[in-house]
């Protein structure tokens, strides 16, 4: 059991790490499916990429998917509005999505290969991942991690205290780019393993489950990461006992964790968080 499900395991620790980060900034902005839209951005660009011949998931391929992604990036970061207008951004968001796949379906239909690199966006390959493609992930997560750390008290003044860098006056659709375009290409590594669902619940359910506990980024990046493993853990033991799909059956598994949290939530802590989400240390400092 240990050698099959070892690799599933250090991965799935790994997406847990990486996008439960991003997940509290996507919950607090509201903008829960932007990884769903990224994903089909970066599945429309690895798709033209096959129209030139290039190999699905190679670095060639991941600069495509790198590409569309920042179109993406821009177009999210410039819908950005202060006060919620007549389009919210979640609709912008759903367009996104969609036009992105109608034109990756029409692009698979001339590309070779163009269905399987679709097929493998949405399912991905957890159970068969790799060692290798575990260290290559495990490197990109670190730079990534590395750039979010540095300008972590922007990103986060930004998600839990928009008012706050609107007073600043910080060009704030300037950092939204960047902060989309390294969520978009952490989920270019992400979802070839785990795919579109999967890494939709490692993003959304940790989020949500740490909101319902804590009310600063430190304590809910404990909860995320916690109730994460525990769901993976719990996930990937019930997949190998009873020879069951790992993919789904994590994502059943975060579903119940968020739901048994909920249920703790409500009957034996149940007054209520009233304080405001706020950055670590306060928001003095750039």
């Amino acid at each position: 059991m240990i050698e099959l499900m070892l690799p599933p395991f250090v991965a799935c620790m790994l997406l847990v790490a990486i996008h439960g980060y991003f997940g509290l900034h996507v919950v607090a902005r509201g903008v829960i499916f932007v990884d769903l839209a990224l994903a089909q951005m970066a599945a429309l660009g690895a798709t033209v990429g096959l129209l030139f011949h290039v190999v699905h998931n190679d670095v060639t391929s991941q600069l495509f998917a790198i590409a569309a992604i920042a179109c993406g990036a821009a177009v999210l970061a410039w819908t950005r509005t202060r006060e919620r207008g007549r389009v919210p951004q979640e609709a912008i968001i759903g367009v996104v999505y969609v036009v992105a796949s109608a034109a990756a379906i029409l692009i698979a239909e001339k590309a070779p290969r163009g269905e399987d690199v679709i097929k493998d966006m949405l399912v991905g390959s957890l159970l068969w991942v790799t060692w290798p493609t575990i260290v290559k992930d495990a490197i990109a997560y670190g730079l990534l991690g590395l750039f979010l750390f540095v300008f972590h008290r922007r990103f986060e003044t930004i998600s839990f205290e928009p008012a706050v860098a609107a007073a600043k006056a910080w060009p704030v659709r300037w950092w939204d780019f960047w902060f989309y375009l390294a969520f978009g290409v952490t989920v270019t590594f992400s979802v070839p393993i785990a795919g579109v669902l999967l890494v939709f619940s490692f993003l959304v359910v940790p989020a949500l489950t740490a909101v319902l506990f804590a009310r600063t980024p430190r304590k809910m990046m404990a909860i995320a990461w916690s109730t994460g493993m525990v769901a993976c853990l719990a996930g990937l033991v019930v997949s190998y006992a009873y020879d069951l799909p790992t993919g789904p059956l994590v994502v059943c598994m975060f579903g119940l964790v968020l739901a048994l949290a909920a249920l703790v939530r409500r009957f034996l802590l149940p007054v209520p968080l009233t304080e405001p989400i706020e950055p670590e240390g306060g928001t003095g400092s750039p």
